[in-house]
């Protein structure tokens, strides 16, 4: 912000000049963009679906299911970057979200697999003679698609209206979070919720009256959930340039100064909350029929931990830093629970101590300290 005076009167009146908006992405950034799109849309496909399988060019179908599980696990971790890197709240409870949206899609599938007029098969062995009022749109892929927005949103939005209106933040914010994902998880464990119980849903057939388990579908879902993870990124790229994101950054900041000076941070912190729940919400509809099976562990306190620990090992308050976190600690975890799974969880919690102590900023910020390490020097030579 530029600080100048003109006279007015005889009187000298300061006169500030707010910067201008600065554009969406940098050249390099809009490159990298592309580059992207191209391999998610493109390169991907054509490996996966033309180049012979011993080739060691192919793209297998496991590693498809992998990295199409991975990029809904970095949608989340963006989603949790919106909340904790520029509005400063911690949520341990996003997989709550997570797998509301996943248990809408889970639905929809159920219904597919078993017929317009039969009930699940869960249901069956449970010897019940109708749907519960709750699935009653279960049928439709277009409510079905509305639902996974409304769904994790209704509960964010009544949820994040109690606790911010409370002015409930910091530890107290985070362990409520935790307590709600937990129950919740118990509620679904219950048969008799009509959810599956502690199987959930599974054995997956149809999408769209179309088979799920062929190779084209599952590179489509693949396509798709690339095409979503680039659009969110652009999304939430664009809200934090804008004047609401540099409010969300004021309050994270310093929330007191921002209402002295005449800002409610109620609806902004609902808002990016709300947001934040719907993102995760599609990232668990777009989860499930990749991975063939939701259930109540989805749930868990750990589920949410690990989203908030993708965020902190990539780089809160980067957007590029989560993602790049949910890639490097899920493919870790992807080799390590092969070659020595007794020494996982272990793996995990060290990994989130070290980058509390020796990377606050993440890989992100360590790639960046060196670059401008790199360019400092190149600028010394020169001199």
């Amino acid at each position: 912000m530029n600080a100048s005076t003109t006279l007015k009167s005889n009187v000298f009146v300061p006169v500030l000049t707010l910067p201008g908006r600065k554009p969406l992405l940098t050249k390099a950034g809009w490159s990298a963009f592309m580059v992207a799109l191209i391999v998610v849309c493109a390169l991907a496909p054509v490996l996966n679906l033309w180049v012979a399988e011993g080739s060691v060019f192919h793209l297998s179908d496991y590693a498809v299911r992998l990295l199409g599980k991975i990029m809904c696990y970095a949608i989340c971790a963006l989603a949790m970057d919106l909340i904790w890197g520029y509005t400063g709240i911690l949520s341990l409870g996003h997989g709550l979200f997570f797998a509301l949206g996943g248990y809408v899609m889970g639905m929809y599938l159920s219904r597919q697999s078993a017929g317009a007029d039969e009930l699940p098969a869960f249901m069956v062995f449970l010897a019940w003679k109708e749907l519960p009022w709750f699935w009653a749109l279960s049928d439709s892929f277009l409510a079905t698609f509305i639902l996974i927005f409304a769904v994790p949103g209704v509960v964010a939005f009544v949820f994040g209206w109690f606790a911010f209106r409370s002015r409930i933040k910091g530890v107290y914010f985070s362990i409520i979070t935790q307590a709600l994902t937990y129950a919740a998880m118990l509620l679904f464990f219950r048969n008799e919720t009509g959810f599956g119980g502690n199987n959930g849903f599974t054995d997956f057939k149809r999408i769209l009256g179309m088979p799920l388990a062929t190779q084209e579908m599952r590179m489509a879902l693949f396509v798709i959930t690339g095409c979503t993870l680039l659009g969110f990124f652009l999304l939430a790229r664009w809200l934090v340039r804008s004047k609401f994101g540099r409010v969300l950054q004021a309050v994270r900041d310093a929330e007191t100064r921002v209402m002295f000076s005449g800002y409610s941070p109620l609806p902004y912190k609902l808002t990016i909350w709300v947001i934040s729940a719907m993102m995760c919400g599609v990232a668990g509809a777009l989860y499930v029929p990749q991975v063939g099976i939701i259930n109540p562990v989805e749930m868990s306190a750990a589920s949410s931990i690990e989203i908030a620990v993708w965020t902190a090992v990539g780089g809160r308050g980067t957007l590029v830093g989560p993602i790049v976190g949910a890639f490097a600690v899920n493919g870790a975890k992807s080799w390590l629970t092969v070659a020595a799974p007794e020494f996982w969880l272990y793996f995990l919690g060290g990994l989130f101590i070290v980058v509390t102590l020796f990377m606050p900023h993440g890989i992100v910020g360590v790639v960046r300290k060196l670059r401008s390490k790199l360019q400092g020097n190149k600028k010394a030579g020169v001199a």
